[in-house]
C-alpha cells in the first residue's frame, strides 16, 4: 500500500467545496403556520428535540421561532400568543443549489444557529445547522480515509497527473497577486504541458486570482490536475455578485478608482476565464461570496506532446 499523499487533505477540502447545501441539509423540517401558538411550538420542539422552527405561509418562509423566543414568551405568561407576535421576521435563507461553502460563510457572518433552505420557487425544502456541516465533513474525511486504506500503487502516468494545490489569497494584496498563477504555470511547464494548453490555464488562474484580490475580502484558489483535465476553482468571501449575467459581459466592472489606478478592473476577468474554459460554472449570492470553476481538458494532441 502506498503512503498517503501530502495533498490528500487538500483534496478533501476541494470535495467539501464541491458539495451542495441540498446534500447536507436536513430535509425533514418541522415548520408551523403563523396561526400556531407559542405553546404549540414548544411542544414540537420538545417532541423532536430541536431548538428552532421555521414559520411558513404557503410554503414560503415568513419567520423563525427559536428557543429564546419560547423562553421570553414563557416568562411573560404569553404562551397562547400566535407565533406571528414572537417570531423573527427578517430571516436569512439559503438556496439548496448553493455550494456548501456558502453556508459555511453564512455561519461565519451571522450569529444564527440555523438557516432555512429554499428552492428556486422560494419554497421551504430543508434546514441547515452547523451540526449538518460537521457531519458532512466527518463523512468526507471518513470516505477519504477509507480510500487511502485501500489505495494501491498508482501507475506511473496516473501519479504524474494526480495533483492538487490550494492557495489562500487576501484582499488588495496586489504585491503577491499573480504568484499562485505563476507557480501553476511554472509547474505545468516543468511537466512538459503544451504551450496552447499552458496559456489557457495561465489565463484562467491569473484572472481568477486577481478577481479574488481585487473584488473580494479574500478566499481560496485551487488547482486540480488529473489525467484528462485541469480544473481551476476560486471561492471568495463576499460581497457576491448581484447580476451574474452582467458580470460576464465584457467591459463591465465594479472596480473602484483605486483598483483601476493599479491597472486592474477592466471588466475582462470573468469573460476571459469563460472564453478559455471547456467547462465553466459560476455561483454567487450577495453577501455570501462567489464560486467559479474553470475546467480545461487535455486533447489527445496535447497529451502526445507531453
Amino acid at each position: 500500500m502506498s503512503a498517503p499523499k501530502p495533498q490528500t487533505s487538500l483534496r478533501v477540502q476541494e470535495l467539501i467545496y464541491g458539495l451542495k447545501i441540498s446534500e447536507v441539509m436536513t430535509k425533514k423540517v418541522h415548520a408551523v403556520s403563523q396561526r400556531c401558538t407559542m405553546r404549540d411550538v414548544q411542544k414540537i420542539m420538545k417532541s423532536h428535540s430541536i431548538t428552532g422552527v421555521p414559520v411558513v405561509n404557503s410554503k414560503r418562509v415568513v419567520g423563525i421561532v427559536s428557543m429564546n423566543d419560547i423562553m421570553n414568551a414563557l416568562e411573560q405568561g404569553r404562551m397562547d400568543d400566535p407565533v406571528s407576535k414572537w417570531m423573527v421576521s427578517e430571516v436569512q435563507t439559503l438556496v439548496e443549489e448553493m455550494p456548501l461553502s456558502f453556508a459555511i460563510s453564512a455561519f461565519s457572518k451571522f450569529s444564527f444557529r440555523r438557516f432555512p433552505v429554499v428552492n428556486r420557487k422560494n419554497e421551504l425544502v430543508g434546514i441547515i445547522t452547523s451540526r449538518n456541516i460537521n457531519l458532512a465533513l466527518i463523512r468526507e474525511l471518513s470516505r477519504q480515509l477509507h480510500e487511502m486504506e485501500h489505495q494501491h500503487e498508482l501507475p506511473e502516468e496516473s501519479s504524474l497527473y494526480d495533483v492538487v494545490k490550494v492557495y489562500s489569497l487576501h484582499r488588495y494584496d496586489f504585491e503577491n497577486g499573480g504568484k499562485a498563477s505563476s507557480e501553476i504555470k511554472k509547474f505545468l511547464k516543468a511537466r512538459g504541458i503544451s504551450g496552447k494548453l499552458l496559456r489557457r490555464v495561465a489565463v484562467a488562474s491569473y484572472e481568477l486570482e486577481i478577481n479574488l484580490v481585487a473584488h473580494s475580502i479574500g478566499g481560496m484558489l485551487s488547482f486540480d490536475m488529473s489525467a484528462d483535465r485541469i480544473k481551476i476553482s476560486s471561492h471568495d468571501r463576499g460581497p457576491g455578485i448581484a447580476n451574474v449575467e452582467q458580470a460576464l459581459t465584457e467591459g463591465f466592472s465594479t472596480a473602484n478608482e483605486w483598483i483601476r489606478s493599479q491597472g486592474f478592473g477592466a471588466g475582462m476577468g470573468l469573460p476571459n476565464v469563460k472564453r478559455v474554459s471547456d467547462a465553466f460554472a459560476i455561483q454567487s449570492a450577495v453577501g455570501m461570496g462567489t464560486m467559479v470553476q474553470s475546467t480545461i481538458y487535455f486533447t489527445r494532441e496535447e497529451k502526445d506532446e507531453d
